[in-house]
């Protein structure tokens, strides 16, 4: 299998003068449910499918946890979770609040196993 992309003409805000260049965009080719993600899971192993449902519903649940918690949460091979944030800045540390923080997100940091397929990835325009 490969990754499908197109391309696109994209222009540089920053600098309207210049000509457009083109770039690739990743492209998908649908989307996978928890549950089609468990049947295929219990395909590969001895365990049924609704204990494997029950497994990764558990585990999303423990993952937002932990997040919250403000832990990494670490996957072996696969790769590490971690909660992100920015903020505008304030002129003396004991002016910081924590209403100048203004961007959240879940930062994950893949591992070997998925570092190892994104350097063997194969590229087919659509």
């Amino acid at each position: 299998m490969s990754v499908k992309y197109v391309v696109t003409e994209k222009g540089n805000p920053l600098r309207p003068e210049e000509p457009k260049k083109w770039y690739a965009t990743a492209k998908s080719t649908g989307e996978v449910s928890l549950r089609a993600l468990g049947k295929e899971i219990t395909q590969r192993c001895t365990v049924n499918h609704a204990d494997t449902l029950a497994v990764l519903e558990a585990l999303t649940q423990v993952l937002t946890d932990k997040l919250e918690d403000g832990k990494i949460v670490r996957f072996g091979d696969f790769g590490s979770f971690q909660v992100g944030i920015g903020s505008t800045g304030a002129e003396k540390e004991d002016k910081f609040t924590p209403s100048l923080i203004k961007t959240k997100k879940v930062a994950f940091r893949p591992g070997v196993g998925l570092k190892e397929m994104m350097n063997n990835l194969k590229f087919e325009k659509m």
